[in-house]
């Protein structure tokens, strides 16, 4: 079923708790509200479009990877942790087993099936993919009033980068020490040869927001570091937030208090570096007049891409920028607007609460996006049906 307006929106919302609901409580019995919003997250983007099954001419026939998929939705609304406890809840409750698209316990694959699926659909993007798909059909005539922009803390269980082994190397010649001129930094080779230095060349290359303004979309998130790192935030009491992992930062819609874009970087990017690679994205799906923002993002890069896409940036000067302050001083306007931006913080407690973004086991970039992609699909139709009821 394709959605391609509001209207049809609450049709469809209609059609599952007059028809559908019904229907399958016959078959299987009552529906508890995980269970109903699993057969909406299935039934409003038909997984089937996004699932391609592989073809194995001999040997033993590889598992469904629709029932697979749709599993791997069940273990992020019920919440759970493992894949081992979803394998554990198919065993031992039938209706989410029939749900999934099993018919017999004995159908259900191991946990290395289950955890060949998830690194396929993480290689491919599928809940990625699945998301955007969702937010381009789901409002495609609305303008938004506004859309909010944050970051949340993502703790991993791995190494950090600089933690990992590294291979033994041959000694390398001593270098000279650096040493500048007019011109700018310069580096003696071993032999006493004079080079740019790397500090020079960086230089010469700009920081990531001056390189944003000539990159596409894919050169931008390629240019974002997503390795693990530690982190620091301040949290909404002021006080700093140290952990280890990763950040997520996303756009967040008015009307309906959608996730739009999703982005995962190290926890050590800044949250202005990805601010314009979100802008991007976000505008490729939705559209929308203005962009509230916290102070992490007053830099002037961010204020003038925002009004060449034809945006109004809302953004709080940052207190240690004194022009800024004197520029783009809040009006009273202004600071009642602004205070819409908390819809962030509230999806971001209902992800890691509700939505297993608080329980990640998995490792690396990839596999945890996806892990949280899940999540934030699930999540994006539980936000489109609760507000167009």
């Amino acid at each position: 079923m394709q959605i391609t307006s509001p209207e049809r929106l609450v049709q469809f919302r209609k059609l599952l708790q007059s028809e559908l609901f019904p229907l399958l409580e016959v078959t299987v019995g009552p529906l508890s509200k995980q269970s109903q919003l699993l057969i909406a997250v299935a039934s409003l983007e038909p997984l089937a479009g996004f699932v391609k099954n592989r073809r194995c001419p001999t040997g033993r026939r590889p598992s469904d990877r629709l029932c697979l998929a749709t599993a791997l939705f069940a273990k992020a609304i019920y919440n759970l942790p493992t894949t081992r406890h979803l394998i554990q809840r198919l065993h031992s409750d039938i209706q989410l087993l029939r749900l999934c698209g099993w018919q017999r316990f004995c159908e259900v694959p191991t946990e290395a099936t289950f955890s060949r699926a998830f690194a396929e659909f993480a290689t491919a993007g599928l809940p990625a993919q699945v998301h955007a798909a969702l937010v381009r059909q789901a409002q495609p005539e609305h303008v938004h009033e506004y859309i909010a922009r944050d970051s949340t803390a993502i703790e991993a269980r791995q190494r950090l980068a600089e933690d990992k082994p590294k291979a033994t190397a041959p000694a390398k010649p001593r270098a000279h020490p650096p040493y500048k001129t007019k011109s700018g930094w310069h580096q003696r080779g071993a032999r006493g040869k004079k080079g740019p230095h790397p500090r020079a060349q960086a230089s010469a290359r700009g920081c990531r927001l001056q390189r944003q303004q000539h990159m596409t979309l894919p050169e931008m998130l390629a240019d974002l570091p997503q390795q693990c790192a530690l982190g620091a935030k301040k949290n909404s009491q002021g006080q700093p937030q140290y952990w280890r992992g990763f950040k997520l930062h996303w756009d967040v819609a008015d009307g309906g208090r959608i996730p739009i874009s999703c982005i995962l970087t190290s926890a050590s990017v800044h949250d202005s570096q990805v601010a314009i690679p979100l802008m991007q994205m976000s505008a490729q799906r939705v559209r929308w007049q203005c962009e509230l923002m916290d102070s992490a993002y007053d830099a002037k890069l961010i204020r003038a891409h925002s009004q060449k896409l034809g945006h109004q940036a809302l953004i709080p000067p940052n207190p240690s920028h004194a022009r800024s302050a004197r520029e783009n001083a809040f009006s009273e306007e202004d600071k009642q607007r602004f205070k819409k931006r908390t819809i962030v913080e509230q999806l971001n407690g209902r992800l890691k609460d509700e939505f297993g973004g608080r329980l990640i086991y998995v490792r690396g970039a990839v596999k945890i996006m996806a892990h949280l992609m899940f999540g934030i699909v699930a999540l994006t139709v539980d936000q489109l049906l609760r507000f167009t009821g």
